[in-house]
Parts: structure tokens; sequence; C-alpha cells
């Protein structure tokens, strides 16, 4: 026994000296049950040290005191409710719970009914344990939780006696009495200090496992279990014992042999087999042909002494020292025997420029890079090297050619200086567009300068934009526009405008200023929108004329028509555009004060024939405005009289108000046609 102790205590000590932390093995046990017993999940528990020791100890300790808990609870709820109902839904968690609770149920009925607490049922060796301790009426509860810890399933004691009670140590061992108060475990457990309790041996912390290459151990109640840590790889399903069972690809179907074959299953694949079989003397090739077998070159000595073999189809035939040779040898100068012929050296080319290699009745090709020895037909093959290594060889395209392979390149591109990689090709060196032209990666794009656009046909040729049949096109000029090459200009009305400093209004010439009028010295000179007018007067008799629009009555004499005339005559020129809006004020008339009392009327008296105007009274005067929409150019002639009434006399006033109404904005609508 002292020799597995020191064993023991220097695995102890190397399991130790893994660890980077001084952690000893007993305190990440203890860190393991306390977080199963707070219900963490034991395979992702936060590691104390960084020790993979450490780690499988934490792991397993918690696993141990989860299941124990569960198996508890199972045994209280068999012994204080009688019933499982409640652990039905049969999840991973209350999977233990439930086993505990229903074995326990059932070493109570055995009880009930009188039979052996120690009973034969192949119900589980951890099942038959639970069992037997409910059987046992009065059993202690330190001995109920011994019950629940899970040992070998598959071991039995020596003497053959599983029950956890024994008559001869009064019930205080956990597992088994060997007499004299003296207690063992079962396999998978060890006894602890107090010599009566057992506890787990980690089979997997002391390298006990007979897990294979590839497994990894998992430790449990009394026990291991091993786990793959890999795939069983192709050909191959994983079984529920965790080995890898071969797949039948014959049975299932899922081979690719041909009409002409049938398949043959073989551990981690299958084969295809001709269906056609070749009799004796003939050998099969992969395509399933039956090639004769050269007995004689295949066997040893097929013929007896003083006898040559000759090859037949199928077969040979023995005959008597009658020199005759098979292929690839011919007879030596002296008929006597059979030497091998050296067919590099032939006239004709075996190997067809590679090298060739003399071999005894045959001879092999050395094949030059890019090739490949074909052993069946005995030449050299060429390798398609875009086939086997596809997209490692060429960047875009790849071609194969005899002995070697070729790149290329996709449109928008050229072959690198490696020939292998492709680089971008700028194809705004040979001008493909019309005006400008941008290099992107594989392609190119065109552009047009401003007033052009690129055509829809070929994306290549720049349009003009005819900016004046734009839809806007129609308010970029106001009065002409006509459209240029890339571009646009307006045009104003031939006399009468200017083109504004804009490039697009028209704004009317002033001849009175600029002295482009053709009113004579005893003219004046009035501006109108688009032209002028040439404007005079002469007072009437009896009336003298004062400042440039006034005429003013001389004295009355005798006659009895001279104070009913207008004491004053004055002009007035107004000009506006047509279309303005209707009730528009134009002219203001009315005395240059006024005083209480006064009546003041204005009236139009002549010039109106139209009715485009009227007046009407305000506290200091009259006004007139537009009656009617004037929609076209005209003049008029308006007389204004306002009759004044002030201390009982009444004075009148005249006014000559000329009124020139102009073309509203003129406008030419556009007209490519024109153009």
């Amino acid at each position: 026994m002292a020799p597995c102790v020191v064993l023991l205590c220097s695995l102890f000590g190397v399991l130790l000296g893994q660890g980077v932390e001084q952690i000893s093995i007993e305190d990440c046990c203890k860190d393991g049950q306390k977080r199963g017993n707070d219900n963490e999940e034991c395979a992702s528990l936060p590691l104390i040290s960084g020790s993979n020791t450490c780690r499988i100890v934490q792991e397993q300790c918690c696993v141990t005191v989860l299941e124990d808990n569960m198996c508890t609870t199972g045994i209280n709820m068999a012994k204080g409710q009688g019933a499982c109902e409640s652990l039905f839904t049969n999840t991973c968690e209350t999977k233990t719970t439930k086993m505990c609770c229903d074995c326990c149920l059932l070493g109570k009925a055995t009880q009930e009914q009188g039979l052996p607490c120690d009973h034969n049922l192949s119900v589980g060796y951890q099942c038959g344990l639970v069992s037997r301790a409910c059987c046992v009426d009065g059993a202690p509860d330190n001995q109920t939780t011994a019950k629940t810890e899970l040992p070998n399933k598959d071991e039995t004691n020596d003497n053959g006696d599983n029950s956890v009670l024994s008559d001869q140590c009064k019930g205080k061992c956990a597992h088994n009495c060997v007499g004299n108060d003296t207690c063992s475990c079962f396999k998978g457990y060890k006894l602890k200090p107090d010599g009566k309790s057992c506890e787990d041996i980690n089979e997997c912390l002391l390298g006990a496992s007979n897990c294979r290459g590839g497994e990894r151990c998992i430790n449990t109640e009394g026990s291991f279990r091993c786990q793959r840590e890999v795939s069983c790889g192709t050909g191959y399903e994983l079984t529920d014992n965790n080995n890898c069972k071969d797949i039948d690809e014959c049975e299932s179907g899922i081979h690719n042999c041909g009409p002409e074959f049938e398949c043959q299953n073989t551990q981690g694949s299958f084969r295809c087999l001709p269906k056609v079989k070749c009799g004796a003397g003939f050998i099969q090739d992969a395509l399933g042909n039956c090639i004769d077998i050269n007995e004689c070159v295949s066997q040893t000595s097929p013929c007896h002494r003083g006898q040559i073999c000759i090859n037949t189809v199928g077969s040979y035939i023995c005959q008597r020292n009658s020199v005759n040779c098979g292929r690839g040898y011919h007879l030596n100068e002296e008929g006597t025997r059979c030497v091998d012929i050296d067919e590099c050296k032939g006239p004709e080319r075996v190997c067809a420029g590679h090298g060739c290699i003399n071999l005894i009745g045959s001879y092999r090709c050395e094949c030059e890079t890019g090739y490949i020895f074909n052993s069946i037909s005995r030449v050299c093959e060429d390798i398609n090297e875009c086939r086997h290594y596809p997209g490692r060889l060429c960047a875009h395209k790849c071609e194969n050619t005899l002995g070697s392979y070729q790149c290329s390149c996709t449109t928008g591109f050229k072959l690198a200086a490696d020939g292998r990689n492709c680089d971008d090709l700028n194809e705004c060196e040979s001008n493909p567009c019309s005006q400008e032209c941008a290099n992107v990666y594989g392609s190119y794009q065109c552009y047009c300068r401003r007033g052009y656009q690129l055509s829809d046909i070929d994306g290549m040729t720049c349009e003009d934009i005819d900016e004046c049949a734009l839809p806007t096109g129609g308010h970029i000029c106001s009065y002409r526009c006509h459209n240029t090459p890339g571009s646009f200009h307006c045009s104003c009305p031939v006399s009468g405008y200017t083109l504004a400093p804009n490039g697009r209004s028209c704004q009317d010439i002033d001849e009175c200023v600029t002295g482009t009028h053709t009113c004579t010295v005893n003219q004046s000179c009035f501006n109108v929108q688009g032209g002028f007018r040439c404007l005079s007067f002469e007072c009437p008799n009896n009336y003298r004329r004062v400042g440039e629009t006034r005429c003013e009555r001389l004295l009355c004499n005798d006659s009895v028509d001279c104070p009913a005339m207008p004491l004053r005559i004055t002009y007035y020129y107004l000009t506006f555009p047509t279309n303005i809006p209707v009730f528009t004020n134009i002219f203001r008339m009315g005395p240059s004060h006024t005083v209480a009392g006064d009546d003041i009327q204005i009236v139009i008296t002549s010039g109106n024939e139209g009715g485009f105007f009227k007046t009407e009274q305000v506290p200091t005067g009259g006004v007139m405005s537009v009656a009617k929409l004037i929609n076209q150019p005209q003049d008029f002639e308006l007389s204004l009289e306002l009759r004044l009434r002030r201390y009982g006399t009444l004075s009148t006033y005249l006014a000559k108000v000329l009124v020139f109404v102009t073309q509203e904005e003129p406008r030419v609508p556009y007209n490519p046609l024109l153009e």
C-alpha cells in the first residue's frame, strides 16, 4: 500500500505544479462544490487558476454536488409526498431528481409488499442503491445520501453482495462491510478518513482512464466516460456509444458508381466494381476492360525446366526449348536466350521527346514539367493546370496549353509583368470619349462639359443641351432665346430695347435721354416702353402759355362765354403697359388747398369713347382709374374737367391727359426650326 501512496502523492505534486498560481487541488474542489451548491453552470465556471487541472477539478466537484443535491431532493420528495408527478417534465435539470424519486418509491413499495429489499431487478445500479436505501426501515439520513452516489455501474464487490447495509457493521458503512466493523467502497470510490463514507475517485485527474487518442476524459460518479474531441471524418458517423461507425454508401444510395459498375462498401468509403467479371488469365483495369495477363512475365518459372513459356490470350503454353521471347524481349545473337529490349534506343520514340528509362522487359518515361506519365497507355499526358489549381495560378482567366498554361484578363485589365496578375487598363489613353474621360478600376467613365449631356446610345458622345427647349427654357430670356453649341444667348427687339447686363432681360432705351429720338425743336420728347412720342401743344385763344405744360386764361372782356371757360388748362402725359389691373388709380386731380364748404366735381369730358376709364370723388378732389382691361397697345387723349364752387363762385380747371398704353412684355416663343 505504501508504494501506491507515494505514487499518488507524486502525481498530486505534478498536478499542483502545472498551474501558474499556487492553488491546491482541495481549494479548486471546494470552489466547485460551493458553486454547485449555488446552482451555477458547471461547464462555464469562472476559473480561479490558470491551471487546466484546477479547471477539471472545479467542474467535476461542481457536477458531483449538483447530482447529489438533485438526488437528495428526489428522495425527500418520495418520502414526503409519496409521488413524483411534478417531475414529469423530464428535462436535463430534473432527470436525476426524477430517477431518485421514482426508485425510492420502488423501494417503499417493495417494503410495503413484504418483499426482500435486496431484489435483483435490472433497474440500474444507482437506482438499485436508492431503492434498497428507501426499502430499509429507519435508515439514517447520511446513509440515504451516501446511497445516491453513483458507483461504477458495471462493478460489484467481490462477494457479490451489493447491499449498502450490513448487519456486521451495524449499518455504518456507506457501501460495503467486510467484517470486523471495517468498511470498503465500490470500484471508482475511495474510503474517506472517517472510515465509513466513500468519495469519488477522479480517474481523469489521476490518468487512470483508458480513453483513446482524440478523446477527452470526463469524470463521472464512480467512473468516467470518453468523449470524442474531433469528428469521425468522411465515411463515418458517430454512434450513441461515442464510437465511429462506417457509413454504407452502397446501401444508402449515395455512391456515384455508373450503370456498368456495382457498388461495394469499404471501411470509410466504397468501391465501384465492374459488373463484367474477367475470366482466369485476365486482369481488369480501372475502366472495367479485361486485359490479358502475361503469365510468362508475372509468374516465376511457370514452365518446367527445359521448356519455354509462350503467352496466349487468357493463358500460356509451355514448349520445349525452342526459344520464343515475349514482349519486351528478343533473342540474343546466338538464339539461345531472351535478352531485354532497350526501347529507349529503338527507332520508335516511345516517350515522344520526354526522358526515357529502360526497364527489364519494359520502359518508363520521365515526363517534362507540365506532363504526367500514364502507366496504362505508357505515354506522357498533359496536365491541365487550370483544372488542378483553380483560382491559384491566374488572377482572372486561365487557359491550358501543352505542358503549361496561359493567363489572360477580363475586359478593362491587362496582364501584369509576372504573367499571372492583372493590372487596371487606362482606357482614357486611347481617347474613347468625345470630351472628358475618367479612368475607373476595370473600366472608364465619360463626362461632358457644361452645356452638353452624355448620349444614351453609346455613353461616349456628348450632345449639345438645347437650353431654350428645356421646361424652364421659356423663362431664361425675357424676349427671345437662341441655342448655341454648349450654351445659349438672349436677344431683344430690334428697336426700343437693349440687352440688360445680366444677359437675359431686356431693358427699355430712353431715346429722349440718349438723343436718338426724331422730335423737332418745337416738340418735346416723351419716352415710352419700347419707343418715344414727340409732343407739342398750343394754347387756345384768350389763353397764354405759362411754363412747359400749362395755359392760363386771360382777363375776360365783355364776352358772355369767357367766365365759363376753364381758368387753367394743364397737359399731363402718362404711360403704362397693357393688362394692368382694373380699378388701378392712374391720375389724381384737386385744388392746391381746400376750404370748408368746397364743392368739387371731376368728370371726363372727352376721349373716353371706349369706356376704359372712370372718375370718382375723394375728399380732396377726384381720381381717375382704369374701368376696363386694356389688352392692346393704344393711345388715349382724355379731357378731365374739375369744377370748384367756393363761397358761391364756380371755377373750372381743365386737364389734358395723354395716356400711352404700350405692350406689356414683348416675348417671342422659341422655335428651334428658326435657329
